[in-house]
């Protein structure tokens, strides 16, 4: 993968795990303290997007990225991005639901709803511990030309 991804989401919600699982690595849990890079995916902290005060590190990480991934965990109740949050990028911004490998259907289409509400152009369904809907979403970045959008 060429392009550069910028993973947001809440704590917990998995920005790490599917770094680990794109990049071929072994899955373990490692709490994100600062913006990493691993190849070309950024990982950012989920204390960016819950403390709005953190907001302008994550708009000036994005300025170095290709496209954006909101990430929603489908079992987290809890919904961090605001409604048409996209909008503050000026690159694409598409939707990740997270952990569907122990949510419900229910917890999933409500996921993938709010993740449309935030702006997202497009949603995908993985599982980063099975690897579910990992194929498919890497497809699409492959093979999506950002820059045309």
């Amino acid at each position: 993968m060429q392009k550069k991804v910028m993973l947001i989401g809440s704590s917990t919600c998995g920005k790490t795990t599917l770094s680990q699982r794109i990049n071929g690595m072994k899955i373990e849990y490692q709490k994100t303290q600062t913006i990493g890079v691993i190849n070309n995916i950024i990982d950012t902290p989920g204390e960016y997007l819950e403390n709005r005060q953190l907001y302008k590190g994550i708009i000036v990480t994005a300025a170095d990225s290709d496209l954006i991934m909101f990430l929603q965990d489908a079992t987290d109740e809890r919904f961090r991005f605001s409604p048409g949050q996209s909008r503050f990028f000026s690159v694409p911004v598409i939707g990740v639901v997270s952990k569907t490998d122990i949510a419900t259907p229910e917890q999933i289409k409500d996921a993938v709803e709010l993740l449309e509400l935030a702006g997202c152009e497009k949603v995908f369904l993985t599982s980063a511990v099975t690897g579910e809907g990992v194929r498919e979403l890497l497809d699409y970045i492959e093979n999506t030309d950002f820059e045309e959008e």
